[in-house]
Protein backbone atom coordinates (compact mmCIF):
# COMPACT_ATOMS: atom_id res chain seq x y z
CA UNK A 1 0.00 0.00 0.00
CA UNK A 2 1.39 3.40 -0.89
CA UNK A 3 1.12 6.17 1.58
CA UNK A 4 1.21 9.95 1.72
CA UNK A 5 -1.33 10.28 -1.07
CA UNK A 6 0.31 7.91 -3.47
CA UNK A 7 3.78 9.46 -3.28
CA UNK A 8 5.15 6.11 -2.14
CA UNK A 9 6.86 7.64 0.90
CA UNK A 10 6.53 6.40 4.44
CA UNK A 11 4.32 8.60 6.55
CA UNK A 12 5.11 9.43 10.15
CA UNK A 13 2.06 8.96 12.35
CA UNK A 14 2.04 10.15 15.94
CA UNK A 15 -0.29 8.27 18.27
CA UNK A 16 -0.96 10.17 21.50
CA UNK A 17 -2.56 7.57 23.76
CA UNK A 18 -2.16 6.55 27.39
CA UNK A 19 -4.21 3.34 27.28
CA UNK A 20 -1.89 0.34 26.73
CA UNK A 21 -4.74 -1.71 25.22
CA UNK A 22 -5.53 0.94 22.61
CA UNK A 23 -1.84 1.32 21.80
CA UNK A 24 -1.57 -2.43 21.28
CA UNK A 25 -4.69 -2.53 19.08
CA UNK A 26 -3.44 0.38 16.97
CA UNK A 27 -0.08 -1.30 16.45
CA UNK A 28 -1.90 -4.53 15.58
CA UNK A 29 -4.01 -2.70 12.99
CA UNK A 30 -0.90 -1.36 11.30
CA UNK A 31 0.81 -4.76 11.42
CA UNK A 32 -2.23 -6.66 10.10
CA UNK A 33 -2.63 -4.26 7.21
CA UNK A 34 1.12 -4.28 6.53
CA UNK A 35 0.93 -0.50 6.50
CA UNK A 36 4.20 0.96 5.27
CA UNK A 37 4.21 3.88 7.64
CA UNK A 38 6.03 4.64 10.86
CA UNK A 39 3.97 4.79 14.05
CA UNK A 40 5.41 6.85 16.91
CA UNK A 41 3.72 6.59 20.31
CA UNK A 42 3.70 9.05 23.20
CA UNK A 43 1.57 8.61 26.30
CA UNK A 44 0.68 12.11 27.51
CA UNK A 45 0.04 15.65 26.30
CA UNK A 46 3.36 17.08 27.46
CA UNK A 47 5.30 14.39 25.63
CA UNK A 48 3.09 14.93 22.55
CA UNK A 49 3.96 18.62 22.47
CA UNK A 50 7.65 17.83 22.97
CA UNK A 51 7.46 15.46 19.97
CA UNK A 52 5.52 17.94 17.83
CA UNK A 53 7.80 20.86 18.70
CA UNK A 54 10.96 18.69 18.57
CA UNK A 55 12.25 19.51 22.03
CA UNK A 56 13.70 17.73 25.09
CA UNK A 57 13.88 13.93 24.51
CA UNK A 58 12.24 14.39 21.09
CA UNK A 59 14.65 16.92 19.57
CA UNK A 60 15.29 14.55 16.64
CA UNK A 61 11.65 13.53 16.16
CA UNK A 62 10.29 13.67 12.61
CA UNK A 63 7.43 16.03 11.84
CA UNK A 64 4.30 13.86 11.84
CA UNK A 65 2.16 13.66 8.72
CA UNK A 66 -0.84 12.73 10.87
CA UNK A 67 -1.61 12.82 14.60
CA UNK A 68 -4.08 10.47 16.31
CA UNK A 69 -4.95 12.23 19.56
CA UNK A 70 -6.82 10.95 22.59
CA UNK A 71 -8.56 13.68 24.61
CA UNK A 72 -8.22 12.17 28.09
CA UNK A 73 -4.49 12.33 28.70
CA UNK A 74 -2.30 12.85 31.75
CA UNK A 75 -0.35 16.09 32.34
CA UNK A 76 -1.96 17.98 29.42
CA UNK A 77 -5.22 16.88 27.85
CA UNK A 78 -6.00 16.64 24.14
CA UNK A 79 -7.72 20.04 24.07
CA UNK A 80 -4.56 21.68 25.38
CA UNK A 81 -2.48 19.90 22.74
CA UNK A 82 -4.85 21.06 19.99
CA UNK A 83 -4.77 24.61 21.29
CA UNK A 84 -0.96 24.81 21.30
CA UNK A 85 -0.75 23.29 17.82
CA UNK A 86 -3.31 25.71 16.45
CA UNK A 87 -1.40 28.68 17.87
CA UNK A 88 1.78 27.72 15.99
CA UNK A 89 1.73 28.71 12.28
CA UNK A 90 4.32 26.09 11.32
CA UNK A 91 2.37 23.20 12.89
CA UNK A 92 -1.30 24.11 12.55
CA UNK A 93 -1.51 22.35 9.16
CA UNK A 94 -0.62 18.95 10.62
CA UNK A 95 -3.86 16.94 10.44
CA UNK A 96 -5.03 15.87 13.88
CA UNK A 97 -7.70 13.22 14.26
CA UNK A 98 -9.23 13.05 17.72
CA UNK A 99 -9.53 9.37 18.60
CA UNK A 100 -11.30 9.08 21.94
CA UNK A 101 -13.87 7.17 23.93
CA UNK A 102 -15.94 10.30 24.51
CA UNK A 103 -19.24 10.59 22.68
CA UNK A 104 -20.08 13.90 24.36
CA UNK A 105 -21.31 16.51 21.88
CA UNK A 106 -19.40 19.24 23.73
CA UNK A 107 -16.13 17.32 23.16
CA UNK A 108 -16.90 17.00 19.45
CA UNK A 109 -17.72 20.71 19.14
CA UNK A 110 -14.69 21.82 21.14
CA UNK A 111 -12.33 19.59 19.13
CA UNK A 112 -13.52 21.10 15.86
CA UNK A 113 -13.37 24.62 17.34
CA UNK A 114 -9.72 23.88 18.14
CA UNK A 115 -9.23 22.89 14.48
CA UNK A 116 -9.18 19.10 14.73
CA UNK A 117 -9.32 17.55 11.27
CA UNK A 118 -11.68 14.82 12.42
CA UNK A 119 -13.29 13.22 15.45
CA UNK A 120 -13.71 9.48 15.91
CA UNK A 121 -15.18 7.63 18.86
CA UNK A 122 -13.27 4.44 19.65
CA UNK A 123 -15.38 1.32 19.20
CA UNK A 124 -15.50 -0.95 22.25
CA UNK A 125 -15.13 -4.10 20.13
CA UNK A 126 -11.42 -4.76 19.38
CA UNK A 127 -12.12 -6.00 15.83
CA UNK A 128 -14.12 -2.87 15.04
CA UNK A 129 -11.34 -0.73 16.54
CA UNK A 130 -8.72 -2.35 14.29
CA UNK A 131 -10.96 -1.95 11.22
CA UNK A 132 -11.53 1.73 12.02
CA UNK A 133 -7.77 2.38 12.32
CA UNK A 134 -7.16 0.64 9.00
CA UNK A 135 -9.87 2.70 7.28
CA UNK A 136 -8.49 5.87 8.84
CA UNK A 137 -5.03 5.07 7.49
CA UNK A 138 -6.33 4.33 4.00
CA UNK A 139 -8.32 7.56 3.87
CA UNK A 140 -5.79 9.97 5.37
CA UNK A 141 -2.60 8.53 3.91
CA UNK A 142 -3.71 7.00 0.62
CA UNK A 143 -6.64 9.08 -0.59
CA UNK A 144 -6.22 12.52 0.98
CA UNK A 145 -3.53 14.90 -0.22
CA UNK A 146 -1.54 16.21 2.73
CA UNK A 147 0.59 19.35 2.75
CA UNK A 148 4.32 18.80 2.49
CA UNK A 149 6.59 20.07 5.22
CA UNK A 150 7.95 22.67 2.79
CA UNK A 151 4.50 24.15 2.03
CA UNK A 152 4.34 27.90 2.67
Amino acid sequence: MTSKSGRGERANILLVEDNPGDIRLTKEAFKDEKIANTLHVVEDGVEALDFLFQRNDHADAPRPDLVLLDLNLPRKNGDEVLEELHEDPSRRRIPVIVLTSSEAEMDVVKSYELCASGYLTKPVDPTEFIEMIQELERFWLSIMRLPTQESP
